[in-house]
């Protein structure tokens, strides 16, 4: 079974232009993300997707492996559909470029021993939301589940509603996900579903359509950036760390 990392790094963001490429520490942010993935040992490759030259030009300087895609795609997963048609696998772990404090210990938390029986497995990492503040974020989507772990629905707004019960906990999705080649194969030759352009969330694709999405909950956690403040953020934690660069 063989199993690669894909690590999506758009230069185009509306808040942060050039995000992949922002310094932390002396190192452009999906160094930091790359390094991370390249400890786990199950992995058969990591791969950077990205559709533009300048980045291109970062992972040729740091030794990092990349594939060109088209910068017509609207979605990661669809990124990471085009680098399953140029390079073969079995299972594509998507890990977000803009997620610098990823812990390579969560990877065993979602990467299966055998290759999964359902042709189409998709697969997602939660965090268990600790503040109310993060729960009424629509930056943040939570995710419901039936007994077996399946998602039921993602979206923005907090699910489930506490009418009866506060007996429950608030999950939200990570920028950690695997597709299997045939789940990437079915995302990208169906239209986009109802729920998924509602709530843009690309996994509704295959819960509407009725496929499984599989949610293990994880322990760690992470910061995304999306502003220059979250950068000063992450810089400070690795600084607190006694991350450097010549680890």
């Amino acid at each position: 079974m063989k199993t690669i990392a894909v690590i999506p790094a758009r230069y185009q963001s509306s808040r942060m232009p050039g995000k992949p490429l922002a310094d932390i520490l002396g190192r452009p942010m999906i160094w930091w993300v790359w390094r991370e993935a390249k400890k786990c040992a199950v992995l058969d490759d990591v791969v950077i997707a990205t559709d533009d030259e300048r980045i291109a030009e970062a992972c040729r300087k740091y030794g990092m492996e990349y594939c060109m895609t088209s910068p017509d795609h609207d979605t990661p997963t669809g990124r990471i559909w085009e680098v399953s048609t140029k390079l073969e696998a079995d299972l594509y772990l998507q890990v977000m470029g803009d997620e610098p404090l990823i812990n390579v210990k969560a990877f065993d938390l979602i990467l299966p021993k055998e290759q999964p029986e359902d042709p189409y497995y998709v697969a997602v990492l939660t965090n268990v939301m600790e503040h109310p503040a993060d729960v009424i974020d629509f930056s943040n989507q939570k995710v419901v589940t039936n007994a077996a772990r399946e998602i039921l629905m993602i979206s923005r707004s907090p699910i489930p509603y506490p009418k009866g019960t506060l007996d429950f906990e608030y999950e939200k999705v990570t920028g950690i996900q695997l597709y299997s080649r045939q789940a990437l194969a079915f995302y990208h030759d169906t239209p986009k579903s109802l729920l998924e352009r509602a709530e843009e969330n690309d996994m509704m694709r295959f819960v509407e359509n009725g496929h499984k999405v599989h949610a293990i909950v994880s322990p760690y956690k992470t910061v995304s950036v999306d502003t220059p403040k979250d950068l000063t953020l992450v810089a400070r934690i690795l600084t607190e760390r006694g991350a450097t660069v010549e680890e």
